[in-house]
């Protein structure tokens, strides 16, 4: 098989898998008129079925776009565009008039959201155990602080620092010999710990580290410091390979709650450069926790604290 027959094959299910986000949205947001439209909003329960076809597009979602190896899961849409027809067969049957056509427009639709996810599911399962599963993930960021080389490497150097700006951990405890003990938040607000030692230390310049063995989160990267250009402060460079708790399902709803491992990283950045050169997260009436992924989705305009 190709690698473009394999790269159509990724994106025809990432494209599903968008779709999937869409329409879960929707659902769920607008229960009442996916009902009116499908002509069943003469029954007492198309709202709350709408609302659970809405949750489980929501996690065909989650799978088909946290998966490095999405394609497969296309079957579990196919599933669900087979019971989706043969409610809405039923449907159809108990109704007449302007509210069957539209049951029937309804069903003409699914049936052909279901031709693209049997094309797609069969495609995978032609050469599907040729791609690349999801492994470990490199995630890489920079930022720029406006704070002397040796002040920056200093502060990240001393770890217990770090929860001041890593919004997910909770705590970072140094121990002798290179190690430190992490403490962080993990899927649904479990806490993971985990033991790291450094493996290369050049002052002002690099710090690298990796997990120890049986951690349980899997990790490495490093942290270089180089002079900004033109006497603008310091470069700030992260590269970490990164084993994503809860695995790819796990990673899939983090994306879906705005909390993927390269939007931590980032926000994480952009919240070390405010604490070397104002002291502080800026925080807000708005998002009084500071800029944490989750909580933007709430976010509001700041105003006056009465």
């Amino acid at each position: 098989m190709s690698e473009e027959y394999e790269r159509e094959t990724y994106r025809l299910a990432c494209a599903l898998g968008w779709a999937s986000l869409g329409l879960g949205i929707v659902q769920l947001a607008a229960p009442g008129a996916v009902s009116r439209l499908s002509g069943v909003d003469d029954s007492a329960w198309a709202r709350t079925g709408v609302r659970l076809v809405g949750v489980r597009e929501l996690m065909h979602a989650a799978v088909l776009l946290g998966s490095r190896r999405p394609a497969p899961w296309v079957w579990t849409r196919v599933a669900g565009d087979a019971m989706d027809l043969t409610v809405l067969g039923r449907a159809m049957a108990k109704r007449t008039g302007w509210r069957r056509a539209r049951v029937m427009a309804a069903m003409a639709a699914v049936a052909g959201i279901t031709a693209t996810d049997l094309y797609t599911a069969t495609r995978a399962n032609r050469h599907g155990p040729r791609t690349q599963i999801m492994g470990p993930m490199d995630l890489r960021a920079a930022i720029t602080v406006n704070r002397p080389r040796q002040e920056v490497y200093r502060y990240w150097h001393d770890f217990e620092n770090l929860p001041r700006f890593m919004a997910h951990l909770e705590s970072v405890e140094t121990i002798a010999g290179g190690y430190s003990h992490w403490t962080a938040k993990g899927p649904a607000r479990k806490s993971i710990e985990w033991d790291a030692e450094i493996v290369e230390d050049i002052p002002d310049e690099l710090i690298a580290w990796r997990s120890t063995e049986g951690a349980a989160v899997r990790n490495s990267g490093s942290v270089r410091f180089t002079d900004a250009p033109g006497g603008r402060g310091t470069e700030v460079r992260v590269e970490i390979t990164y084993d994503p708790p809860g695995g790819k399902v796990g990673l899939a709803f983090a994306r879906l709650l705005g909390e993927h491992p390269e939007q931590q990283v980032r926000d994480d950045l952009r919240r070390f450069k405010q604490v070397m050169e104002t002291g502080e997260v800026a925080r807000s009436d708005g998002t009084p926790e500071g800029p944490y992924a989750l909580r933007q989705v709430l976010q509001r305009p700041a105003q006056p604290v009465k």
